[in-house]
């Protein structure tokens, strides 16, 4: 009797074991990825997501249903390194079009199948024109085509005629022309398994029934971040980084335009960066120009060669992270890119210029701002000065310290003095002669 609780202990754990056992599923899982655009840092990183996923949810297939005219050449080669380096075997279905970068990952596959009407080749390497990019990029293509193919048991030499029309392959291809094949043509030399029409037929095949497919999707985050490359959603965020930069400085301490600035930045550079188009060096221009900037607006009088630069500097390098160029090589970058990243960063430059000097003095007489400023005025009526000089320079003679062009500063009896020409510009060290006062600032002319 005492042995009781024993028993219904040891049923409970049977029990519980063989609910959990009825729970679990036997059938293949196939992890499915869809590659239906062009070829580019965000189709990389899709990948990228995609097959860390596959290999979490410890994927049995990977099948990549194809279709692209190609796209970027680095990135296609990322992406077949992926998939060349991935455990599980990895199919590719080509439904319509696997030309040129979506050729290279075609064959770094396992297995490749097509559909009725697809093809597969013409990976010539070209440029945003459409002509023939030069031979050291083809030499390059030609290369790691013929080493994939070499890598997944496929003809090297049809790999490489694939990209060059001077190769010639007996029966296959002639000189002036690359190599494309059909779905028949491609299953006659090698380069496809089977003609399909979906991805049970795909798994019949492999002598797999029971399998259940798993379509990647990205993330919530991932598709957000994806929002904010959009060239309308960029100019915005351009807008409030000027815009915000320019009202903290006009009223210093006040935190929420700089606060609303920092947001703008990150938003923009977090998802250029994690989508590969900012590069490290890019980033680094930007904040070169910004600092430019302050040294001209902080450390040197006027606006010169530095100001200058740091525009130039910060706007270039909100425009490179918008397209994919290679350290300043812009052959594979197409003309409506450069086109659409230089107009959307000058819509927004203009646009933020607009806003500081219409925006600026009404925002100042807003009621918000009225809320966070002080509004205590100590007019001078009222007793209140700002003039710490106890006796005028008037009339005193000094030299120019720095380039009045028209403000600077000038050594008046061995004093650094703030001061302002009428509007003519002198020479550092030039003779000057003080002609009135304000406060604690001077007006002076050249002595002539």
């Amino acid at each position: 009797m005492k042995l009781r609780p024993i028993y219904f202990i040891l049923w409970g754990c049977l029990l519980f074991s063989a609910l959990q056992s009825y729970g679990q599923s036997d059938s293949t899982l196939v992890f499915l990825i869809k590659l239906q655009s062009e070829i580019d840092p965000r189709t990389n990183r899709y990948t990228e997501l995609a097959l860390d996923k596959a290999n979490e949810l410890n994927a049995d297939y990977v099948v990549i249903e194809m279709d692209t005219y190609g796209g970027a050449l680095t990135d296609a080669d990322d992406i077949r390194t992926r998939v060349l380096e991935f455990e599980k075997p990895i199919y590719v279905y080509i439904n319509k079009d696997a030309a040129s970068a979506g050729a290279l990952i075609s064959i770094a596959c396992d297995s490749i199948y097509m559909a009725a009407g697809a093809s597969i080749g013409a990976a010539t390497v070209v440029t945003q024109d459409g002509s023939a990019a030069p031979d050291k990029y083809q030499s390059y293509m030609r290369s790691i085509m013929r080493s994939t193919a070499e890598a997944t048991g496929r003809n090297p030499l049809i790999a490489e005629a694939m990209v060059d029309q001077t190769i010639e392959v007996d029966s296959i291809s002639t000189n002036g022309k690359v190599i494309t094949f059909s779905t028949t043509e491609a299953i006659k030399y090698g380069f496809c398994e089977a003609q399909v029409k979906n991805i049970d037929e795909i798994m019949k095949r492999s002598g797999v029934s029971d399998y259940e497919v798993h379509e990647f999707e990205l993330s919530t985050a991932d598709k957000i971040i994806a929002i904010f490359i959009n060239p309308f959603v960029s100019g915005i965020l351009i807008l409030v980084i000027l815009g915000g930069i320019y009202f903290e400085l006009q009223t210093p301490g006040v935190g929420f335009p700089l606060l609303a600035a920092l947001l703008a930045l990150i938003l923009y550079f977090v998802p250029y960066y994690m989508n590969g188009l900012a590069e490290y060096w890019e980033i680094l221009i930007f904040f070169v120009g910004v600092i430019l900037i302050g040294l001209e607006i902080f450390v040197i009088p006027g606006f010169g060669v530095a100001g200058v630069s740091g525009i130039i500097l910060s706007a270039g390098s909100l425009v490179l992270m918008m397209i994919n160029n290679d350290f300043f090589d812009f052959s594979f970058v197409p003309d409506g890119e450069i086109a659409t990243a230089s107009l959307t960063t000058f819509v927004a430059v203009l646009g933020a210029v607009v806003l500081m000097f219409v925006g600026g003095a009404k925002f100042t007489e807003s009621r918000a701002f009225k809320r966070i400023a002080l509004q205590t005025v100590l007019d001078s009526k009222q007793g209140y000065s700002a003039n710490f000089k106890k006796e005028s320079l008037i009339g005193k003679e000094g030299v120019a310290y720095t380039i009045l062009r028209p403000s600077g500063k000038v050594m008046i009896d061995d004093t650094l003095q703030d001061a302002s020409s009428r509007g003519e510009y002198i020479d550092k060290d030039a003779k000057i002669v003080v002609i009135g006062e304000e406060g604690n600032y001077l007006k002076v002319k050249a002595v002539v």
